[in-house]
C-alpha cells in the first residue's frame, strides 16, 4: 500500500514537471512568434520610410533645373550654393554637365552630416526613455520634411525640408536597436539582414515610383515634384500610424539607463575621435570597448572610401561609357536585385559566427570590385573589354555590399550591453553618416584631378586596410 502511494506521488510530481515544461515551451514559442512579428513590423516601417526617402533621387537634376530657372539670377540661397559648387568644379576641372550631380552630392553630404550629429544622441535618449517615443518623434519629423517639400516652390523651403529630414533620420539606428532588443545571438544577423533587404527594395522601387509620379505630375500645380512629395508624405504618415498603434516598446523600464548630459558628454556625441572610441556609451567592459573601437575604425574607413567610389560611379558610366540616365537606372536596378536576393536568402540564415565570416569576405571582395572598375576606366585593359571589367566589378560590388554593413552592424550589436544598445547602434550609424558626408567630396576631387583609373586603384588599395583589420579582429 505504501509503495502504491509512493508511485502515485511520483506520477503526480512527474506530471506536474511535464506541465511546467510544456508551459515554459509554450511561453518561449509565444515569445519567438511575438519577436518575429516585431521584426516584421520594423521591416515594413523601414520599407515605408525608404520608399518615401528614395522618391526624390531621380528628380534631383530636374528639381535643380527648376530652381536654377526660378532663382539662378537672384541673390538667393540657391545662387550662393551654386557659386560654391562652381568654384569646386573649376578647382577640380569637372565638366559643366556634371554641375547638377555635384550640387546633388553637396545636398546629400549635408543630409548625411545632420544624421552624424543626431544619431548617437537619439540612440542614447532611447536607452533612457525607450525606443518608441524617439522613433515616433523621428517619423513625425520625416513626415514634416516631406510635407514641406510638397510646398517647396522656393529653394530655401526645399533646403529646410531636407534639413529637417536629415535631423530626423535617426529612425534607422532606432529600428536596428529594436531588432537587437528582440533578437539573440542566433538570429540577430537575420534581423540585420532584413534591415538591409528593406534598403535594397526601397532603393529599387522608390526611385522608379518617384520618376513615375513625376512623369504623371500636373505641371501646372508645381514643377518641384509636388505629386511625388505628396505620395512620400502619405507613406510617412502611414509609417507614423504603424509605429503608434502596432509596434510595441521593446526596452523594458528596468533595463533603461539613466541619462546624464553635460558639455563634455555633448562633445562625446559629435567628436569623430570620441565616436570611434564609443566614449558616450556606458557600461562597456574593457573587452567590449576594445572590440567596438576597432570595429568603429574599420566601419568608418570602409564607408569613407566605399561611399566616395560609389558616388563617382555615375561619372564613370556617363563620361566613359556614355550611359544615359535610364541606363544608369537599370544598372543600379541590377545591383539592387542581386543584393535583395542575397539579403532575403543567404544573409537571413547567418548566425553570430556566420555574420563575422560574411563581413570578412565582403570586405575582402570590395577592393577587388573597385580594382575591376579601375580596369574598366583604362582604354585597353588586359583580358576583357572595359565593359566586361565594369560589370565584373559591379557584380562583386553588389555581392560585397549585400553583407558588409548589415553584418558589421550585427557584430557591433553583439558587443552592446542591453541598456546601451541604442547608444552603440546610434554611434555606428553616426560614423557611417560622417563617412558618407565626407567620402563623396574627397573622391570627386581625386576623380576630376587625377582620373577614374587612379581614383579606383587608390581606393581599392586603401580598402585592403579595413579588410585586414577585420580579419585580425577577435570578438
Amino acid at each position: 500500500m505504501e509503495n502504491n502511494n509512493g508511485d502515485f506521488r511520483k506520477r503526480i510530481i512527474n506530471d506536474y514537471d511535464k506541465n511546467i515544461a510544456l508551459d515554459k515551451k509554450d511561453i518561449r514559442t509565444e515569445n519567438v512568434y511575438s519577436n518575429n512579428k516585431v521584426v516584421s513590423l520594423v521591416f515594413i516601417s523601414l520599407l515605408l520610410d525608404l520608399l518615401a526617402f528614395t522618391m526624390i533621387l531621380p528628380l534631383l537634376p530636374s528639381l535643380l533645373d527648376y530652381y536654377d530657372k526660378e532663382e539662378g539670377d537672384k541673390a538667393t540661397l540657391y545662387s550662393a550654393l551654386l557659386n560654391a559648387v562652381k568654384r569646386f568644379q573649376t578647382m577640380t576641372g569637372a565638366p559643366d554637365r556634371f554641375a547638377s550631380v555635384l550640387f546633388g552630392g553637396a545636398l546629400g553630404s549635408m543630409y548625411s552630416f545632420l544624421q552624424f550629429l543626431t544619431s548617437p544622441i537619439v540612440g542614447s535618449l532611447s536607452d533612457a526613455y525607450g525606443r518608441k517615443p524617439l522613433l515616433f518623434i523621428c517619423l513625425v519629423g520625416i513626415a514634416l520634411s516631406h510635407g514641406l517639400w510638397r510646398y517647396a516652390s522656393s529653394f530655401s523651403l526645399f533646403v529646410l525640408a531636407r534639413f529637417i529630414g536629415g535631423l530626423s533620420k535617426a529612425n534607422v539606428s532606432l529600428s536596428m536597436a529594436i531588432v537587437t532588443d528582440v533578437s539573440n545571438e542566433k538570429n540577430r544577423a537575420k534581423g540585420m539582414a532584413l534591415i538591409g533587404l528593406a534598403f535594397s527594395v526601397g532603393f529599387i522601387l522608390g526611385p522608379l515610383a518617384g520618376a513615375w509620379f513625376a512623369k504623371n505630375n500636373d505641371h501646372s500645380s508645381g514643377m518641384w515634384g509636388e505629386r511625388p512629395a505628396q505620395y512620400a508624405l502619405f507613406l510617412s504618415l502611414a509609417n507614423v500610424i504603424l509605429v503608434t498603434f502596432f509596434i510595441p516598446e521593446t526596452l523594458a523600464k528596468e533595463k533603461r539607463a539613466p541619462l546624464s548630459l553635460s558639455l563634455s558628454k555633448g562633445l562625446d556625441y559629435v567628436s569623430p575621435w570620441h565616436l570611434v572610441k564609443f566614449s558616450a556609451v556606458k557600461n562597456l567592459t574593457e573587452h567590449q570597448n576594445k572590440v567596438l573601437y576597432k570595429l568603429g575604425l574599420i566601419y568608418f574607413t570602409y564607408l569613407f572610401i566605399y561611399s566616395g567610389l560609389e558616388f563617382t560611379l555615375t561619372f564613370l558610366t556617363h563620361h566613359t561609357f556614355k550611359y544615359t540616365a535610364m541606363q544608369q537606372g537599370k544598372m543600379f536596378l541590377v545591383i539592387g536585385v542581386i543584393m535583395s536576393l542575397l539579403q532575403g536568402g543567404a544573409a537571413r540564415r547567418l548566425g553570430a559566427r556566420g555574420a563575422v565570416t560574411a563581413a570578412r569576405l565582403a570586405l575582402a571582395l570590395t577592393p577587388l570590385s573597385f580594382l575591376c572598375v579601375a580596369l574598366a576606366a583604362v582604354p585597353r585593359p588586359i583580358l576583357m573589354a572595359p565593359i566586361g571589367w565594369l560589370w565584373a566589378g559591379l557584380v562583386l560590388f553588389a555581392l560585397s555590399t549585400a553583407f558588409a554593413v548589415s553584418c558589421m552592424t550585427s557584430m557591433a550589436a553583439a558587443q552592446a550591453p542591453e541598456e546601451s544598445r541604442g547608444a552603440v547602434l546610434g554611434t555606428v550609424r553616426s560614423l557611417g553618416a560622417l563617412a558618407r558626408a565626407a567620402g563623396p567630396l574627397i573622391a570627386s576631387t581625386v576623380y576630376w584631378c587625377y582620373g577614374a583609373s587612379v581614383t579606383y586603384t587608390i581606393g581599392a588599395i586603401i580598402l585592403i586596410i579595413p579588410a585586414v583589420m577585420l580579419f585580425r579582429l577577435r570578438t
